[in-house]
């Protein structure tokens, strides 16, 4: 199965700064890889929002590398793609919490030769809906340059400084993306998005990952890593990272840790 874009599907994209869905798995792939991570935190504690995930689980690593999902990023960011990060976005059942309005490159500390040079996939483990949490994105809003966010630091908001664009949006120009176990969406860094609460009985599990062109660099703080997944690197930008072999091998467990470290300080000060 491929998941290459065709030209209008990445005109689409380009338009629209979003495109889904994408399959990239059945969902009977999905939900092992639910159950996976479903022992992981048994044995390791939560595993939301926890940075680089494919670092310590191998589950984590073949959902980044999964050859459909890479074809599609292929489609836009070209040949040479790096993987620089990735988490887990889990909404548990009957849960407040929520994802402000908010655009991902204002708080990341990347520099890029092009706006074009990163794209993140959202990838559904669970179905997503309206009622548990899904996102929803403004269309074109990657071209309207960099939004005025406030940093709420709300205990509801999943975003690290409860980052928030106080601008009211056209209910007409809002996509609201809704994803089967498998499928997933892509989405321009500049792309406003936001997520609601999980309104059901069901846990809500995602995983998003973060692509970007090896041309672009970490221009906050003095060491970033990333791992090359598919081309080649020319630019050396970023330091390389351990692949991960088996779940949670300790010299992974430790660097994982450092560059959580790290980039928490990226997003504070950025």
């Amino acid at each position: 199965m491929t998941g290459r874009l065709t030209d209008l599907q990445v005109s689409a994209y380009q338009e629209n700064g979003f495109h889904y869905p994408i399959y990239v798995m059945r969902a009977d792939a999905a939900a092992e890889h639910t159950a996976e991570l479903e022992a992981i935190e048994a044995d390791h504690g939560p595993m939301h929002y926890r940075v680089k995930p494919y670092l310590v689980s191998t589950s984590a690593w073949q959902i980044a590398t999964n050859p459909s999902l890479l074809d599609a990023i292929e489609s836009v960011l070209g040949p040479d793609i790096l993987l620089w990060d990735c988490s887990y976005i889990i909404k548990e059942p009957h849960n407040d919490g929520f994802v402000s309005w908010h655009q991902d490159l204002t708080y990341w500390g990347l520099n890029m030769e092009s706006d074009d040079d990163l794209v993140s996939a959202w990838v559904a483990l669970s179905a997503t809906t309206q009622a548990n949490g899904a996102m929803q994105f403004v269309k074109s809003s990657h071209t309207r340059g960099t939004f005025v966010h406030q940093d709420t630091y709300d205990d509801n908001n999943i975003l690290h400084r409860g980052q928030a664009i106080a601008d009211d949006f056209d209910p007409a120009s809002i996509a609201r993306m809704e994803l089967a176990a498998g499928q997933a969406s892509l989405h321009h860094g500049w792309t406003v998005h936001s997520s609601g609460p999980n309104t059901t009985g069901d846990r809500r599990v995602g995983i998003v990952m973060n692509y970007l062109k090896p041309s672009v660099r970490q221009v906050v703080g003095d060491f970033e890593t990333a791992t090359l997944v598919r081309g080649e690197d020319r630019y050396g930008n970023f330091k390389t990272e351990p692949k991960c072999e088996t779940d949670f091998a300790p010299a992974n467990v430790a660097f994982q840790l450092e560059m959580e470290r790290r980039k928490r300080e990226v997003y504070d000060t950025a």
